[in-house]
């Protein structure tokens, strides 16, 4: 399985990025999927989740701001930031429930 994430890059505070994540050698409708990031000291943290259903869990800092979505004809895991804050900026990483991880793609939000 490998995971590619991309999408991100430097934005001023309010604005919006979409990161993606393509998918080779899993099926995304058949799996687990997360958002984490990680800030310089601090360990990584889970910013949003969906289920093979479709369910899917945020953080509380993201919640209403974040969309993650599932795009299976492409094998895709989307995460839509609006709004963003200074506080989001760090590296995120698509992950593939249990441990799979994707190599991380940097987002910096200027304030």
């Amino acid at each position: 399985v490998q995971l590619q994430a991309f999408g991100g890059g430097w934005v001023q505070a309010g604005e919006s990025l979409r990161l993606s994540c393509a998918v080779s050698g899993a099926a995304t409708r058949l799996n687990s999927w997360a958002w984490y990031r990680q800030t310089p000291g601090k360990q990584r943290e889970l910013v949003a989740r969906i289920s093979p259903a479709g369910f899917t869990d945020y953080a509380d800092s993201v919640r209403g701001r974040f969309t993650i979505s599932r795009e299976d004809t492409q094998n895709t895991i989307g995460l839509q930031m609006n709004s963003l804050k200074p506080e989001d900026t760090g590296v995120y990483y698509c992950h593939m429930e249990p441990r799979h991880w994707g190599q991380g793609t940097l987002v910096t939000v200027s304030s």
